[in-house]
């Protein structure tokens, strides 16, 4: 199903295939050769969303932009099944393997691999060919690779990265952070009980 959200439409080119069960909202252009299979959702909450030429979003895949991060997924990339990427940018030939997590303002370098249910962090530069191993997580700038078990490790990269403010613009040291930060964001999600369905992909081309 496509959407209108705060006024943008979906574009989607005449060569690519939307299944019926998928959810494309907002401003998202859809490239040449591309698939975008069933229960996917791409949303775009207040920035754009852009997918080259044959790219391919698996079953239940969600991708998604916000004001602050856009994204940007390179040609002939793959997005797996029940992975996501929010509001990141993810260069050509990437592969996300099934339950990847690609966090907001992250770069993901053309030809890298982030195998099943690893983690890129928000703000972290995966440079040109990188793979992080299955349930490894990749964190800062220059990155470190981290296997989970070093939780330590990768809990003292965290608050240089600032997810709180980077995303949702609440300092982390609010003392009632979660009141702030659920209540400042579900003002922004509150904006689709205006969107406007616009129907098959037809619509969109």
């Amino acid at each position: 199903m496509l959407y209108e959200h705060a006024g943008a439409r979906p574009r989607i080119h005449d060569t690519a295939v939307i299944a019926p069960t998928a959810v494309i909202s907002g401003d998202v252009v859809i490239g040449p050769g591309c698939q975008v299979l069933h229960g996917a959702v791409i949303t775009a909450e207040g920035g754009p969303i852009v997918l080259g030429e044959h790219v391919i979003v698996m079953e239940n895949a969600l991708v998604r932009a916000t004001a602050v991060d856009a994204v940007h997924i390179g040609d002939h990339t793959l997005v797996g099944t029940l992975a996501s990427v929010a509001g990141a940018t993810i260069g050509q030939e990437v592969f996300l393997a099934s339950g990847a997590r690609v966090f907001n303002g992250a770069i993901v370098g053309s030809r890298c691999e982030v195998r099943v249910n690893a983690i890129v962090h928000r703000r972290s530069r995966l440079p040109e060919g990188t793979v992080v191993p299955i349930g490894w997580v990749a964190v800062g700038h220059p990155v470190q690779l981290l296997s989970p078990d070093r939780d330590a490790e990768i809990a003292a990269a965290q608050p240089d990265l600032d997810f709180p403010g980077h995303v949702f613009g609440v300092d982390r040291d609010t003392p009632d952070l979660m009141v702030q930060l659920t209540e400042r964001y579900a003002s922004t999600l509150a904006r689709h009980a205006h969107d406007v369905p616009i129907g098959g992909t037809d619509a969109a081309r």
